[in-house]
């Protein structure tokens, strides 16, 4: 059950470890750090997209390795058979990428949940909210890399002439066809040869929450033919290619998310 809405979280606090992963684009200037120690949802951890990623490289939230990945999440508390919901306050979803990391570190995806409509969603409702930090008491965690979950610029590359796997770009149609400038320094503008479009803003409803599934469906049928489970998303940073990994998730049940995790960022590096 990939998704969890606010009333089942509300009853229950104190059954789950709940995990803020908020993380905003450079242009907004919001500090997702001190949003938290300010507001966040009773009982949450922190989760630091950028401080808990790769470090020795310039490309951005690149997966950690797996001993670095076991020494974080023991570090907030976190055991191998926890029930997991992760929310955010980001117009990127960014809870999306941590679902995808504990996915991708062999967490059960059964226990690994993302509440629909986020923070947000949260204080529409007026339900509680709390500015104390959570008591974290160190595990022991030890995840399992599912290294068939991540392509890399090699991979993508060879796939151009061989078509194993379809390339989703949860980008705007405008930076995917090259007619607004990348965001970031360095990075060109255009898209993966052979991928197609499907923005995440298209996925989820105007209070961030995820669309029905007959709608997730119709979107899917229209690029994904032929492909059904081969299906690799990519974006600019590996974050939002994480909200269309999800959203196809909720329509085959049989998918375990595969990302492009140096996405365009990488592959559009001047």
């Amino acid at each position: 059950m990939s998704l969890v809405d606010t009333d089942w979280l509300e009853k229950n606090l104190d059954k789950v470890k709940i995990i803020d992963c908020s993380w905003h684009m450079p242009a907004e200037n919001r500090n997702a750090q001190d949003e938290f120690d300010k507001e966040h949802i009773p009982n949450a951890i922190f989760f630091d997209l950028d401080k808990n990623s790769k470090q020795d490289t310039d490309l951005p939230h690149m997966l950690p390795n797996l001993v670095a990945w076991n020494e974080i999440i023991s570090d907030l508390g976190i055991s191998n058979d926890d029930q997991i919901v992760i929310y955010d306050n980001s117009n990127v979803i960014s809870s999306c990428r941590g679902w995808y990391n504990f996915i991708y570190f062999g967490h059960d995806p059964k226990l690994v949940n993302v509440l629909d409509g986020g923070f947000k969603k949260w204080k529409s409702e007026n339900k509680k909210t709390s500015n104390i930090s959570a008591n974290l008491n160190k595990s022991n965690y030890e995840g399992n890399e599912l290294s068939k979950l991540v392509k890399n610029k090699v991979l993508i590359d060879q796939n151009i002439s061989k078509k194993e796997f379809k390339v989703v770009d949860a980008r705007s149609r405008e930076r995917f066809e090259g007619k607004a400038p990348d965001p970031r320094k360095n990075v060109r503008s255009g898209s993966i040869p052979n991928s197609v479009c499907l923005p995440f803003v298209e996925v989820i409803n105007e209070n961030k929450t995820f669309k029905n599934k007959e709608d997730l469906n119709k979107l899917f049928q229209e690029i994904s033919k032929n492909f059904e489970e081969n299906l690799v998303f990519s974006c600019g940073s590996g974050v939002t290619a994480c909200v269309l990994a999800l959203a196809y998730s909720l329509v085959n049940t049989k998918y375990l998310p595969t990302i492009y995790d140096g996405s365009w960022s990488e592959y559009g590096k001047i």
